[in-house]
């Protein structure tokens, strides 16, 4: 109401009042119903072939999940933030649906692996939102959620290369697919910047769920002489960790590393009270991406058929603390490289260059 109005007749005033009174109500039940729908909103998850306690990717979804539930009020369960764990791709689809018949806002599908069967459940419930990550779906109800990951490996490869005593590293992927591509490019390309003479052993195991293949690779690795062993492999990675360690207990001066993925490792290296094989971790803030998405899409500003992209610029990317492990020479050097990556003076590869 402006000045001129409040100098009106006492009767006008009164006929004003009743009808911002009217107006009042509307835009009170306008937003009641938006704070109602706020109240409401409600987040889910569905694993990949890892499970939620890869130590991992899946994860860190989670992590970011339950992050978001806390700060908005919700609990576990219908209405609130949920889980279902996938033992096999042919769970994808009766995962998803499951969560959309129970009535939940928005679904994410947790990696690549994930994304034909987002598109299909996407394209059969378009009142639903949905968030597939490390994949893309053009759909207009789901967002897209990719990383640079190529750009957090780059600062492994030097961690990696500062450190080798052998001069031979290991990478040790998943399934050849282009997430894992991009973690292989980044981690040669740092291993280079420091010195090109050295070679990275690379294998890809083809899976993310197969421990044993991880351990029976390592293995492998460190006894030909690799010290240094980067893996982007989920739970398969899980048994890079367990070569690792048996090989300190039975040789305390055993020189072997190993270099985490998506989340901070460290614990998974811990050998005993003094000693652990964490040299770092590349982490791939998918907590954070969750987190933000959600909140979007909570705000009614969901970015739909938008691919959201995720770097060391804007904290989508990161080493994990050395616990003393790297010296603060080489972390100034890492910090040094992750500035001109972040600022855009130096451009990783996704693809390693042949």
């Amino acid at each position: 109401m402006t000045k001129r109005k409040f100098g009106l007749a006492l009767s006008v005033v009164l006929a004003a009042g009743t009808l911002l009174g009217a107006c009042g109500s509307k835009d009170d039940s306008s937003k009641g119903d938006k704070e109602s729908k706020e109240k409401n909103f409600s987040i889910a998850m569905v694993t990949d072939l890892g499970g939620i306690d890869d130590k991992s990717f899946n994860q860190s979804a989670w992590e970011g999940i339950q992050k978001f539930g806390k700060d908005n009020a919700l609990e576990k369960g219908n209405g609130g933030y949920e889980y279902l764990a996938s033992k096999s791709s042919s769970d994808y689809n009766v995962n998803l649906n499951s969560l959309v018949r129970r009535d939940f806002n928005l679904i994410f599908g947790v990696g690549y692996l994930m994304e034909d069967s987002i598109k299909e459940v996407a394209s059969q419930k378009p009142k639903t939102n949905f968030s597939i990550i490390d994949g893309k779906v053009d759909a207009p109800n789901v967002a897209s959620i990719l990383f640079k990951e190529q750009e957090g490996a780059f600062l492994a490869g030097v961690a990696a290369a500062s450190v080798t005593k052998s001069n031979k590293i290991g990478f040790v992927g998943g399934i050849d697919i282009p997430v894992i591509n991009r973690f292989h490019a980044g981690f040669v390309e740092g291993v280079k910047a420091v010195n090109p003479d050295i070679k990275v052993d690379a294998v890809y195991t083809g899976a993310f769920d197969k421990a044993e293949l991880g351990k029976t690779t390592a293995n492998r690795m460190y006894t030909s002489g690799v010290d240094v062993i980067f893996h982007a492999a989920g739970a398969t990675g899980n048994g890079v960790f367990t070569e690792a360690k048996e090989r300190k207990t039975k040789d305390a001066n055993a020189n072997v590393w190993v270099i985490g993925v998506d989340a901070d490792q460290y614990k998974e290296g811990q050998v005993n009270d003094k000693t652990n094989v964490t040299l770092t971790s590349v982490m791939k803030r998918v907590d954070i991406a969750v987190q933000d998405v959600a909140k979007k899409a909570k705000e009614d500003k969901f970015p739909g058929g938008e691919i959201l992209t995720y770097g060391l610029s804007d904290n989508g990317m990161a080493l994990a603390d050395s616990h003393g492990a790297i010296t603060d020479d080489v972390m100034k050097k890492i910090d040094d490289y992750a500035k001109q990556i972040a600022d855009g003076k130096i451009k990783v590869p996704e693809k390693v260059e042949k």
